[in-house]
């Protein structure tokens, strides 16, 4: 049996258990299960909705973009 845990998720084959936090408890989304493992006052926590990265950094969307592109092009289909 596989005893993997923490932001990784759980490595069973069952995604209901994915999002489990260190105190045992089963997050329903992302930001609260985010939250659960952040150090406090290190960082802000998240709000409902997590925020897109290419928002912060102008030009870093078509970047992104232009790099995925290789990766989903025929050389690795």
């Amino acid at each position: 049996s596989r005893q993997v845990r923490g932001l990784c998720g759980t490595f069973n084959g069952d995604q209901r258990d994915e999002f489990t936090t260190p105190e045992g408890d089963v997050e329903p989304g992302v930001s609260a299960f985010a939250n659960a493992f952040r150090a406090a006052g290190a960082c802000p926590a998240l709000g409902p909705a997590i925020p897109d990265p290419c928002d912060g950094f102008p030009g870093s969307r078509e970047r992104a973009e232009a790099a995925c592109a290789v990766l989903m092009g025929p050389a690795f289909q």
